[in-house]
């Protein structure tokens, strides 16, 4: 597939999860949930999750920010759904390695998340990107202080 073809189909694919966010809103009754900040640029997020066992049955987020913030956390909640938390903390590593351009050993696709790839182009904006990623960490390990950014 030509690369500018490829570059396109990434970017309308954050523009609509930032459009048209999956997952929005608040569970009746999350077993997990916490909350993060980018004092930088203003964005928020919430992120809520209901497990059975250890397996991520429900995810859904709430907040405001930018479109890389908002498509992420949107995004995010579709891609850990159904998985265990030590799967979920595999895929946070591989989005990490592929926002900050350092992949890690496991080269599995990352799917739809791969639109962040150039993202590692804008550091200012990677932490755009991982806002919802360490809120979910943070709801993962029942931390009750406001991850940042910073």
């Amino acid at each position: 597939m030509d690369a500018d073809l490829l570059h396109d189909l990434y970017q309308d694919l954050i523009l609509d999860h930032n459009r048209n966010p999956r997952n929005r809103g608040a569970l009746d009754r999350p077993d997990h949930r916490a909350e993060g900040f980018n004092p930088l640029c203003g964005d928020q997020v919430v992120i809520e999750l209901e497990m059975v066992g250890d397996v991520v049955a429900e995810a859904r987020f709430n907040g405001t920010g930018c479109a890389i913030s908002t498509a992420s956390a949107s995004l995010l909640t579709e891609a850990i759904k159904g998985r265990t938390v030590d799967e979920v903390r595999a895929l946070f590593d591989r989005f990490h390695g592929l926002v900050l351009d350092k992949p890690r050993r496991d080269e599995r696709s990352l799917d739809k998340l791969e639109a962040f790839a150039g993202v590692s182009r804008y550091p200012a904006r990677v932490k755009c990107a991982t806002l919802a990623w360490h809120t979910l960490l943070a709801a993962l390990d029942g931390a009750q202080d406001i991850v940042t950014t910073e």
